[in-house]
């Protein structure tokens, strides 16, 4: 699964749309539209999102990440400057340094030349491939789409009892309705996160507060680290470019208030029927796909445990199992909010 990766990703995410606009699809063929059609609209829709997304923000997100290495450099020689916190240890590893130097004999220095790689222009390398995938998975949703309920209707014709049938009916309309609720009201959710945590960034002074915008709404898609990660990122970019520790404090308490309010507050008021998940079980699984597919492997991983969740409630003789994934009581349980 590892090496597979950039061909199982789109396909996840392929998935995971058509099971999102299953409901609304369904909702405009009992109108009369065409499923091709429909699958037009919705498949033009991301389009349309794709092009917006790399109009409006591939510039501040690249200036971003491409900033991040410089001010790692600053941070660095900030702590080791006099009077810094790393002073006094590093004028102890020069003196040691020297000493070490005059007792043994000085060796000519072996000069390489290495290539100074900036990010920018990892990230162009990188890009095609990316918007590669995302296409993959955007014409794969249209085919999906435009399909209708043919895979539905599949899964039914090959089960031979008639209550089995009835059964299977409600587990997919159960999984379409529990996920296009859950993520499209996250989607929304967190879009409204970032907008906070960019323009909390920009009251607090930093430059680049859209690319902190933007890297607000991706993270609170990952459990557990999303925040704590998004907090310590603006702290430390605050206090390399303004060099003022209270303020690069008050940013990353000011991103931490924000995704609690969020997750505490707003995610349980908009998403009434809340699941929730084992603590350890959903780790382990966010661990799992984190190794398998890196970053976009936590943010897939809380949808598939949702499915996995829905059909073994659903399915007889797999309700033990979807018991221990859920805890009924809230023992032990971690609510799906992203906030961590």
């Amino acid at each position: 699964m590892v090496w597979a990766s950039s061909f199982l990703i789109p396909i996840t995410a392929a998935i995971l749309s058509y099971l999102v606009f299953s409901r609304p699809r369904r909702w405009l063929a009992r109108r009369g539209l065409p499923d091709m059609l429909i699958a037009t609209i919705f498949t033009s829709f991301l389009f349309v999102l794709l092009g917006v997304a790399i109009i409006w923000f591939a510039e501040p997100v690249v200036n971003f990440i491409d900033e991040l290495p410089e001010l790692a450099r600053d941070f660095q020689q900030e702590l080791a400057s006099e009077g810094g916190p790393l002073a006094a240890l590093n004028e102890a590893a020069t003196a040691i340094g020297d000493a070490v130097e005059g007792e043994t004999e000085k060796k000519p220095l072996k000069v390489e030349v290495v290539s100074d790689k900036s990010t920018t222009s990892t990230i162009l390398t990188m890009a095609p491939s990316v918007l590669g995938q995302v296409v993959f998975a955007i014409f794969l949703t249209f085919f999906l789409i435009g399909s209708g309920d043919f895979f539905a209707r599949r899964t039914v014709e090959s089960i031979a009892r008639l209550r089995d049938k009835r059964r299977a009916v409600e587990v997919i309309h159960t999984i379409e309705e529990r996920l296009g609720r859950y993520l499209g009201g996250i989607a929304v959710i967190n879009a409204g996160l970032g907008l906070s945590i960019g323009t909390a960034m920009w009251f607090w002074g930093l430059s680049n507060y859209i690319g902190l915008g933007v890297m607000g709404f991706v993270l609170n898609f990952v459990p557990f680290l999303g925040a704590v990660a998004g907090a310590a990122i603006s702290g430390f970019i605050a206090y390399v470019t303004l060099g003022d520790g209270w303020i690069a404090f008050g940013a990353a308490a000011t991103y931490m208030a924000l995704t609690s309010i969020e997750g505490q507050v707003v995610t349980p008021l908009l998403i009434s029927r809340r699941m929730e998940l084992n603590t350890p079980i959903l780790f382990l699984v966010v661990a799992f796909f984190a190794y398998i597919w890196s970053v976009i492997g936590m943010v897939v991983a809380v949808p598939i445990l949702i499915v996995a969740k829905i059909i073994c409630d659903e399915v007889e003789g797999l309700q033990r199992l979807g018991y221990f994934l859920g805890d009924a009581e809230g023992s032990g349980a971690a609510e799906i909010d992203e906030s961590g």
